[in-house]
């Protein structure tokens, strides 16, 4: 594939050309009530053109590699139409990839192999427990080749795995959801996780009725990873020095410096710590990234630090208008604190309070706060004298994550995490549980 990059290159006439080839090879598998329903593979191809011309750029992409030359024509067209692009800097320059000419590698079903039988096992027994049993496995692995005018050739491959299980029983309260990542599916263990279900459902047994207010709440992994990540998508450094976002202060100053979290509160991304592309790939420019920016390096980057926010996502275009650090986005986030306790050793230590399963339809409310606004799903569950002694309803809640990190008294050890409401495009999280005093539930959900 990588001779398609070349041919595009070859065919440019602009001042300088950017191309950006994927090949994915996904597949997934499905359940629902205690049964394997379907499962399915697909292959798809995307390219990119990028060109520059003068200090504009035009881009075109297709999934169809039938007509190259008109696809770069059409990009040099978009390029002459547009006006200066407002993020524009010389494209990045580099050596090639050894790597570079390898093919595509691929996937198949195989992968869920020890998965359906050990899911077979699990059905089996759920007719006896009362249980139905539903979920989502998928896999995939993306080869990206990324070359340039500037002679610039890259090329990763990413594999990325998770599976998502959710089982119920008839009584009020009675689902409840696990779900994990991974690269090659070694480390998945249905009966761990099956047992954990079975865990969470025992404690819908008894039913309590809560009304809405402010509660002590233990938030999982999973449900904070869903929340940070979304703040994470929000700390751009343009957008902060333009006064739109909490990351803000007045006069184009933003908020890099102060406390947002307790000592010893770290939130970072890391190529190293995932397998995502140790190079900046971007179709489009935005806030978050820029054309200009593809095939420049990535490296470990402290978003906060021992409690203080220390970068925001920068292009090389916004850190220069700002004097600060190129930080690319990253795909992954990993969140740590002082603390090393497990969800149930915060449990044992609460009074009274309550207990998070996930987060779920998280939507924006206020960019100038970051309030969000979801509802919880899946078990939430009342903790008493250090002990999960019922099920009750779910909420609507409404918070802003920043406010939350500054609210937070408890932060526990930091373990991989699968978040709910993102796990399909940003998988690779990993994360502590927290304890919050006063955890805004706004209102009883409808869906209870």
């Amino acid at each position: 594939m990588s001779t398609i990059v070349e041919q595009v290159l070859a065919l440019s006439q602009a001042d300088g050309c950017v191309v950006i080839l994927t090949e994915s090879a996904t597949v997934n598998l499905r359940w629902a009530n205690s049964t394997l329903t379907t499962n399915g593979s697909r292959r798809e191809r995307d390219l990119t053109v990028i060109s520059v011309v003068g200090e504009s750029v035009g881009v075109r992409s297709a999934s169809l590699l039938d007509d190259l030359e008109g696809l770069v024509r059409a990009s040099e067209a978009a390029a002459r139409e547009a006006g200066p692009a407002p993020d524009y800097v010389p494209l990045v320059e580099g050596p090639a990839d050894a790597s570079f000419g390898d093919p595509a590698e691929t996937t198949t079903t195989a992968v869920f192999a020890s998965l359906a039988k050990d899911l077979g096992s699990s059905f089996a027994e759920a007719g006896s427990l009362g249980l139905r049993h539903y979920g989502y496995a998928s896999h995939e692995v993306s080869t990206t080749w990324l070359g340039s005018s500037t002679g610039l050739r890259k090329r990763h491959v990413a594999p990325r795995g998770y599976v998502e299980l959710t089982a119920k029983n008839d009584r009020p309260g009675g689902s409840s959801w696990v779900g994990q990542h991974t690269t090659d599916w070694s480390d998945i263990a249905v009966p761990a996780l099956d047992a954990e279900l079975q865990r969470r459902l025992s404690w819908s047994s008894r039913w309590v009725d809560v009304e809405p207010g402010r509660y002590e709440t233990v938030l999982p992994p999973s449900a904070l990873a869903d929340l940070l990540t979304y703040t994470y998508w929000t700390a751009t450094g343009r957008d902060a020095a333009e006064g739109r976002t909490v990351f803000s202060k007045p006069g184009g100053q933003t908020r890099v410096g102060e406390v947002l979290a307790p000592a010893g509160f770290s939130m970072s991304s890391d190529p190293g710590a995932f397998p995502v592309a140790p190079f900046v790939v971007a179709h489009g420019s935005s806030s978050t990234s820029s054309v200009f920016d593809n095939g420049l390096p990535t490296r470990a980057t402290d978003w906060i630090r021992d409690g203080r926010l220390d970068h925001l996502t920068q292009t090389r275009s916004s850190a220069a208008r700002s004097g600060s650090d190129v930080t690319p986005f990253i795909d992954n986030l990993v969140v740590a604190g002082a603390g090393a306790a497990s969800v149930d050793d915060m449990v044992a230590s609460t009074e009274r309070g309550l207990l998070l399963t996930c987060l779920w339809y998280i939507r924006p409310v206020d960019p100038q706060t970051l309030l969000l606004t979801g509802l919880t799903r899946d078990g939430v569950y009342l903790v008493e004298g250090g002990e999960v002694t019922g099920a009750v309803t779910n909420f609507r809640w409404n918070e802003s994550p920043v406010d939350l990190l500054g609210r937070t008294t408890e932060v526990g050890a930091s373990v991989p995490t699968l978040p709910r409401e993102w796990s399909d495009y940003f998988t690779w999280t990993r994360m502590p549980a927290i304890r919050v005093p006063d955890f805004n539930m706004s209102s009883v959900s409808q869906a209870s």
